[in-house]
């Protein structure tokens, strides 16, 4: 098995078998190429505002648009600042291909400060069970012994990949998303929040489609922890739209929501 979802080979990305999605061998799952785009953007001016001169900063939120399926083959990806500020940046992404960009992303990052807040918030809610507490499930068939669905760590406290309706699930990375690198915090939120939309599925696999053309992620706050948990529940309709909906958590509670656009037909 590879050691990494990706490999650099100078200003290219070569992407493994682990980030097979389950409906195409030759495409990668959309969780993979999320993470390598938020690790471009997170890194940009050294994680600080200003070019790198100003504070530390967050992403609040990443928007993907998904023009085309990510191939496995080498790839190039280009960052920018398009909206400089002191407190807050606009950051724009490109992933393309041999034919092209196959995912877009815009974003925000957002100055890190300590701020005394009075009256206090009321406590967050709890998180789900822990993984310790949830259910590894099987997955359900891609006809490859390896992809995105082996490298990947599942516990099920909620629901399963076979089992059509709302799921809680906890997911971890078995592998590095860059060789050599250890994964940070988004990257770790990146790579599982696209499966709200796999872990829901409120159709049969077998007798309908029901693809995301999209994923938006937003954050408060960078999970602590290798697991991070999503609380999905997809709603299909007869127009042929859906949306999935997922809450994302640590072991400590809430850290965002993500949500995806799902184009839904028959097969």
């Amino acid at each position: 098995m590879a050691a990494a979802f990706y490999e650099r080979d100078g200003d290219r990305w070569i992407p493994s078998e682990l980030t097979r999605g389950p409906w195409d061998p030759n495409a990668q799952h959309a969780g993979p190429p999320s993470a390598l785009i938020a690790r471009e953007i997170e890194g940009l001016g050294g994680g600080r505002l200003g070019g790198g001169e100003g504070p530390e900063s967050q992403v609040g939120r990443i928007t993907y648009e998904i023009v085309r399926p990510v191939p496995i083959a080498p790839l190039t990806l280009e960052a920018e600042v398009v909206r400089p500020g002191r407190s807050v940046e606009m950051v724009e992404a490109e992933l393309s291909g041999d034919e092209g960009v196959v995912v877009r992303a815009r974003g925000w990052r957002l100055r890190l400060k300590d701020v005394e807040l009075s009256p206090e918030p009321p406590p967050d809610p709890e998180p789900p069970p822990g993984p310790d507490q949830g259910t590894p499930a099987e997955f359900f068939a891609t006809g490859q012994d390896i992809g995105y669905h082996t490298a990947m760590e599942y516990r099920f406290v909620e629901g399963a990949f076979l089992e059509p309706g709302p799921a809680t699930v906890w997911m971890r990375m078995r592998q590095p998303l860059v060789a050599g690198e250890e994964p940070t915090a988004l990257q770790r939120v990146m790579v599982a929040a696209d499966t709200g939309n796999g872990v829901s599925a409120a159709l049969d696999w077998k007798r309908f489609l029901f693809i995301n053309v999209d994923l938006t992620v937003h954050l408060a706050r960078m999970p602590e922890g290798e697991w991070v948990c999503l609380k999905a529940a997809t709603h299909p309709q007869a127009n042929g739209v859906g949306l999935t909906e997922t809450a994302l958590y640590d072991q400590r509670g809430p850290i965002g929501r993500a949500n995806q656009t799902l184009l839904v037909d028959r097969r």
